[in-house]
């Protein structure tokens, strides 16, 4: 199937958010299994895992439609070198990856390609659900204080 090249350029664009949230979560996963913070490196890897699964069905999806996925680009990463900047990081990769989701999402269906819409969507709640649960992790370092959130992060 030939898709429509906007839509093919706007999926490799967000193929490139993905590739850069995977190496941001990464790092940051690893960073809290170094300091010793064992839950927060599983929600962390956690969503790098779910980050892969959205790349590879934007990978998919490019192909489906004739195009070329680009795996070679990358966003700036941004690591953040303690838990607060990690998690402030993190919420605002997902701020951005959800609107360029909306954008997409509009553009796939001006361009009459309705599977590419309902699959964006797809991957919309689950960004939805990534900031929520970066947001939840941020009131509970304010409500209890950085030191009290992190002793509940170790295992």
């Amino acid at each position: 199937m030939k898709g429509n090249p906007k839509l093919i350029e706007t999926l490799n664009a967000l193929l490139a958010d993905e590739l850069t949230a995977i190496n941001q979560y990464v790092v940051h996963a690893e960073m809290c299994e170094d300091w010793g913070y064992g839950k927060l490196h599983e929600s962390f890897e956690k969503r790098a895992i779910q980050e892969m699964k959205h790349a590879e069905q934007l990978i998919g999806r490019i192909l489906f439609l004739g195009g070329r996925p680009i795996v070679t680009e990358l966003n700036n990463i941004h690591i953040g070198e303690d838990v607060p900047k990690q998690l402030e990081y993190d919420r605002a990769a997902e701020e951005s990856a959800i609107k360029a989701y909306n954008d997409a999402i509009v553009l796939a269906g001006e361009v009459g390609d309705h599977a590419t819409r309902d699959m964006l969507i797809k991957i919309l709640n689950d960004e939805d659900r990534h900031i929520d649960e970066l947001e939840e992790l941020l009131e509970q370092v304010e409500q209890m204080t950085l030191p009290i959130f992190l002793t509940t992060q170790v295992d």
